[in-house]
């Protein structure tokens, strides 16, 4: 198309080329330096929300340092007071004259009145239990008597530690799992009678009510013994595990001691790098591939954002309080703090670039002025070329429309006659069937017809009347051979109507009656009549059915036994309702070659004559038609299956008021 002579001079670019010229060095020299300036911006704003979210991160972190220690002092006064309170009762228990009687000469009174003195000792305090051992570490005396199991009345607990540091003259106090499986905490002093120890008086601090301290922490805490390990925890998979790998021989010890019973102390569940600082500790991050482990043990704060673990060491009880507070809300204020620098720095740097381009922007007003009456004309003048391209196309497009039309109308009638030709056929392969059918209710009529006649002419008219009755019903018989065949013969237009699939399925076995008992073929028809209703034109649906079960007593003629399933069900394909009908044979079923090539247009398996390879392909259109579709597969029991969707139509009563489409 060539341009018209009153043409416009080319449009220029910022250094005064043509557009398509490529790059001058001037223009490469503008770019550079829009480039540095953008770069220099977005340093800018980079540096300053790094700085803003540095510095609100370390102040975040100080006051959650702040809060968390708050928490820390209290929970280490609720743990102290809790506990130490009661250490120095066991000094005071060789106070009592009876527990020294015992002691001195242990009989049966003696045993009563320390046990009494001890429960009543132990109900006062609200101790777990009071023992009073003799220096062979036998249990002597219990404050819970000997009807519980954890009296521990004549048990020996000589490997106890709290027994042995008592027996050598120096009061203990330490964490043990109790022989009833109670944890506790025990505290021991020697008894002595003079300057001579001749027992031991024990008590044991249960440990129960410093679990209703946990929510005061407001996040998972633990408290850890002498061997560094978890005793108490708010989270129970921490509970009698070891914050630090322990040696050989201080396992065999802490066995041959049971402190913690027959527990195998795993691992801390959690890898915490402790600081120089005993009181402050940071998680270091997670190792990589054991994220989800830490966030399995921290629980929904246990993500990459971190935790603050703080400790505090209790006096006199060598145990440690440890806290694990989540950075996540530290770090969270302290990005959404740097984004506000950035975007605030970001705000300063284009309200520069703003006014710096404001100026440049009134001188190119001009030029696009000029640029923009320039392009006008332009347009005006391709917009008349390409309006009557389209017009010319228009009716090109029409032209092609009017033969699409006409050829569909062709095929479409092409199709019908195809789908009635496959009627005739099918009515022509069950022609001796049909002979046959009624050469049997003729050959009778004829017979009692004659009978009647001489009946009649006899006078014996109740029994002419007799053959009459019987001659009527062998007509009707003939008439339900008939009209099914009338039906599926005729040729009509599809018309989709609410239609009984089980109905239908009866009418296309009944074309097969009598090839059905010749082949001894048996039918498994679990399609009753009123069970499915498919939206589809009955007809054709017949004449889909006939071609499929034609085809699966061919695929059997050479199997042994011989079975024809027929069955359906409901099923939603791309969310609309459908009947799926199948169709199953129990023949040698379809080859990788078959089934890539089963629905292609004159291909067939049978011998040269006996099919065109048509049926099939007819088939599937007819159920395309319906809104559905035909698939078909090996069944894993042997045998091939033909899959016919069909929708699902309205129930029989509402389908009589619905208007055919």
């Amino acid at each position: 198309m060539s341009l018209p002579t009153d043409a416009p001079a080319p449009i220029t670019g910022p250094s005064g080329g043509a557009p398509g010229s490529g790059p001058s060095p001037g223009r490469a020299g503008w770019l550079v330096r829009r480039l540095l300036l953008v770069l220099l911006g977005l340093a800018l704003v980079a540096s300053a929300g790094v700085v803003v979210y540095q510095r609100s991160f370390a102040q975040g972190e100080d006051r959650l340092k702040a809060a968390t220690n708050s928490r820390l002092d209290l929970f280490a006064s609720v743990v102290e007071a809790r506990v130490r309170r009661l250490e120095p009762v066991p000094a005071t228990i060789q106070l009592n004259p009876a527990v020294l009687a015992l002691l001195r000469a242990p009989d049966a009174e003696r045993e009563r009145a320390a046990n009494d003195y001890l429960a009543r000792l132990n109900a006062h305090l609200g101790s777990a239990a009071v023992y009073v051992l003799d220096v062979r570490g036998v249990v002597l005396a219990s404050s819970n008597g000997s009807e519980r199991d954890d009296s521990l009345l004549g048990e020996d607990v000589s490997y106890r530690p709290y027994y042995l540091e008592a027996l050598a003259g120096r009061s203990t106090r330490h964490f043990a799992i109790g022989s009833g499986g109670q944890a506790g905490y025990f505290a021991s002093h020697p008894i002595y009678d003079g300057s001579r120890v001749i027992g031991v008086a024990a008590i044991k601090i249960g440990l129960d009510a410093l679990e209703q301290t946990w929510p005061m922490l407001a996040a998972p805490a633990l408290v850890a013994d002498a061997n560094q390990v978890v005793i108490l925890s708010s989270q129970p998979a921490w509970r009698y595990t070891s914050l630090t790998p322990l040696a050989a021989e201080r396992r065999v010890d802490l066995q041959l001691t049971q402190t913690y019973g027959s527990l195998r102390l795993p691992m801390f569940p959690v890898e915490v790098a402790l600081s120089v600082d005993e009181d402050t500790q940071e998680v270091q991050g997670f190792v990589s591939g054991d994220e989800a482990r830490h966030r399995e043990a921290l629980g929904a704060g246990g993500n990459r954002a971190g935790h603050l673990v703080l400790g505090r060491s209790l006096d006199g009880m060598d145990w440690r309080v440890l806290i694990f507070t989540s950075l996540g809300a530290v770090r969270q204020q302290a990005l959404v703090d740097g984004v506000g620098g950035a975007v605030s720095a970001a705000f300063l740097v284009l309200l520069a670039l703003y006014w710096s381009q404001r100026r440049r922007i009134e001188k190119q007003k001009l030029a696009a002025k000029q640029l923009l009456e320039q392009a006008n004309a332009d347009l005006e003048h391709q917009v008349g070329l390409r309006t009557q391209e389209l017009t010319d196309a228009n009716e090109q497009l029409r032209r092609e429309v009017a033969e699409r039309k006409q050829t569909e109308k062709t095929l479409r009638a092409a199709q019908d006659e195809l789908v009635h030709a496959g009627k005739m056929a099918v009515l022509g392969q069950l022609a001796a069937s049909i002979t046959h059918e009624l050469t049997q209710p003729l050959g009778g009529i004829r017979t009692l017809a004659g009978n009647a006649a001489e009946f009649m002419r006899r006078g014996n008219h109740a029994a002419a009347q007799d053959n009459l009755s019987i001659v009527g019903r062998l007509v009707e018989q003939m008439a339900r051979i008939i009209d099914p065949l009338k039906s599926f013969s005729r040729k009509s237009s599809a018309s989709p109507a609410a239609t009984d699939v089980g109905r239908v399925v009866e009418q296309a076995l009944f074309l097969f009656q009598l090839r059905v008992r010749h082949d001894q073929v048996r039918v498994d028809n679990r399609c009753a009549p009123g069970q499915w209703t498919a939206w589809c034109d009955a007809n054709r649906l017949e004449q889909v059915l006939v071609n499929l079960i034609g085809n699966a007593m061919d695929a059997m003629r050479e199997s042994d036994p011989r079975v024809l399933t027929l069955s359906a069900e409901r099923c939603e394909v791309a969310g609309v309702a459908m009947v799926a009908l199948t169709v199953r044979d129990s023949g040698k079923g379809l080859s990788e070659t078959d089934q890539q090539r089963l629905f292609e247009p004159f291909y067939t398996t049978k011998p040269s004559g006996a099919g065109l390879g048509l049926g099939l392909a007819i088939c599937r259109d007819l159920a395309a038609e319906f809104g559905g579709d035909l698939q078909a597969h090996n069944h894993p029991d042997g045998g091939a299956c033909f899959v016919l969707t069909v929708p699902v139509g309205p129930a029989p009563d509402t389908a009589k008021d619905t208007p055919s489409r």
